[in-house]
């Protein structure tokens, strides 16, 4: 029986680029980080969840660099984490955007891939 996604790749043209953005600025964990190939196999935790992330790009798939994310974060308050994450120096695409069913802010990360922020 499937029981929950156990990570998600973030395509990167840089490991040491995107490990320091996604820990320094975003705040994630190392769990592992590992040689595979001419790459590493970098393994994130976020925060309590059980899913993580991984900064690693498929051979082949270099072109998915820079595209949006096909997911979406979450967080307790899209606005207030608007503002920790604008003060760390992260990119985000415009202003935390309010819609009937929940606010969300769109962000870059240094490969210029989006991910989307949204409130639970």
């Amino acid at each position: 029986m499937i029981t929950h996604l156990k990570f998600a790749t973030v395509p990167s043209s840089d490991q040491d680029r995107a490990l320091a953005f996604w820990t320094e600025k975003i705040g994630f964990r190392v769990i592992t980080d590992q040689p595979l190939g001419d790459q590493r196999w970098i393994e994130l935790a976020i925060h309590n969840s059980q899913t993580g992330l991984v900064l690693f790009t498929q051979p082949g798939h270099e072109d998915r660099i820079g595209g949006r994310f096909n997911g979406s974060l979450a967080c307790d308050d899209v606005e207030a984490t608007y503002r920790q994450l604008s003060a760390r120096g992260v990119e985000f695409v415009g202003p935390p955007d309010k819609q009937p069913w929940g606010t969300f802010a769109i962000f870059k990360d240094p490969d210029g891939n989006e991910f989307v922020l949204g409130s639970r």
